[in-house]
């Protein structure tokens, strides 16, 4: 028999003139937040096991059932275990993953790189952890905008000092060169993401580019004061779910110079609705990818070896990317449209929400201005938590505030009521049945 556990005796206040008892772990860790999507993610599960119609439209993931992965990628992956590719890759990623990247980049972007510009691992997010890792020293500055995703979070594993810059509808929340090129002196990385997750909006050519030239100015001012530069990391997963009507814009397209300092990431993840296999890759310089690779090897992060192999095939396979991207491209824009035109017609019925029309990724940003109103039992909705957990009792939708996304406040101007809306785990059908619960639930607040 096991022997039998005894629970642990609860902590007992302090006695007057003893001093607490030191923290268990590090500082860092013991100041660091938890992640609010997957917590809110996780109750969605627990209501749905309880048998609750839950319309899920909060995690940044793909049900397969809806968005299954290419077939030619699947068939692929099957392939290389068939072959025995089970043990570990390199660590800065297979040989022929990283030239196939190369050859995407110049194909689709007309970015030219060569292998030693790439390095590969287990998705896009270790990737941009490793990149902050690599980049900053303790307090050194990151500028950011918000809302944007995980840079506060990623600021403080670094132990930096984050610079978040606000940005609101007026600018679809993404930075203009206004805004950033005050903070750009003493800072030494500049992360920027499109299309935006959460706000599923993307940047403009002209708008990019004067931003991309602001980094150059800056770092010839450095160069003359042999200063260090400052390195621009421009996260694009999601820049193969663009709209129609809607380019993704690169800075090394737009402005040459910038080149040297720009690391992009990127991954299968949400171009190809592949969350799970986990392969991701930075582009960048050759000598700060070295040592990012360094960094990743001491932490493991690799994408597994069968994946890379079957990555790479796919890859070169230009007219299985294609097809694959016609039918998924047009899933996600139909559920996107559908959300905006179910808010779209709420505002035209008086009631307080508006939405932006999507430009990229799998995001709606929504805006229900349901603060300070009284439910039919009397609570008063205070904050976005407030409005978010009253939609998912009443109206059976899980939705994201803001907040989850490095906004300081629910009280913000350009912040307050917005949310992010998540299409990669709904039907057409769920976004139709959902709509008209939320328009009553709205309709009942008083």
């Amino acid at each position: 028999m096991s022997p039998v556990r005894r629970a642990a005796p609860p902590e007992s206040l302090p006695e007057a003139g003893v001093p607490p008892r030191p923290a268990r772990v590090a500082a860092m860790a013991q100041a660091l937040q938890g992640s609010e999507i997957l917590q809110i993610a996780a109750e969605i599960r627990a209501l749905r096991a309880a048998g609750a119609e839950i319309c899920n439209l909060t995690v940044g993931d793909f049900d397969p059932k809806q968005f299954p992965i290419p077939s030619e990628l699947r068939r692929e992956v099957v392939a290389a275990l068939d072959e025995g590719e089970t043990n570990y890759p390199p660590s800065e990623g297979l040989p022929e993953l990283r030239a196939a990247v190369c050859r995407f980049y110049e194909r689709e972007l007309g970015l030219a790189c060569e292998p030693k510009n790439v390095l590969v691992a287990g998705g896009a997010r270790p990737l941009l952890y490793v990149a902050y890792r690599t980049l900053l020293e303790r307090g050194e500055r990151v500028v950011y905008p918000t809302p944007s995703w995980n840079n506060n979070h990623y600021a403080h594993l670094a132990e930096a000092e984050g610079v978040p810059v606000a940005c609101g509808p007026a600018t679809r929340f993404l930075p203009t060169e206004r805004e950033l090129a005050p903070l750009l002196p003493g800072a030494r990385l500049l992360s920027l993401n499109s299309p935006l997750n959460p706000t599923g909006t993307a940047f403009e050519p002209e708008v990019l580019r004067r931003i991309a030239a602001a980094v150059v100015d800056e770092n010839r001012a450095r160069k003359a004061r042999n200063e260090r530069p400052l390195f621009l990391l421009y996260d694009q997963v999601y820049w193969k779910l663009c709209v129609e009507g809607v380019r993704h814009v690169t800075p090394g397209a737009l402005v040459h110079e910038v080149a040297d300092v720009t690391v992009y990431v990127d991954a299968i993840s949400k171009s190809f609705a592949a969350t799970g296999l986990r392969v991701g890759w930075a582009v960048g310089p050759a000598d700060l990818i070295e040592r990012m690779s360094a960094v990743l090897g001491h932490v493991g992060g690799w994408a597994p070896r069968a994946e890379q192999r079957a990555t790479a095939r796919f890859l070169d396979d230009a007219p299985a990317v294609e097809r694959y991207l016609v039918g998924f491209k047009a899933a996600v824009a139909a559920r996107l449209a559908r959300l905006h035109a179910g808010f779209e017609a709420m505002k035209r019925r008086a009631l307080p929400v508006e939405s932006l029309a999507p430009q990229g990724a799998i995001y709606l940003s929504a805006r229900i201005l349901a603060h300070g109103k009284h439910t039919p039992v009397g609570t008063t909705l205070r904050t976005g938590e407030d409005v978010r957990r009253y939609l998912l009792e009443a109206a059976g939708i899980g939705i994201v505030p803001f907040r989850a996304f490095g906004v300081q406040s629910d009280g913000a101007p350009d912040s307050q009521g917005w949310f992010r809306l998540s299409v990669g785990a709904v039907s057409l059908a769920e976004i139709d049945a959902a709509l008209p619960r939320v328009e009553r639930a709205l309709a009942a607040l008083r």
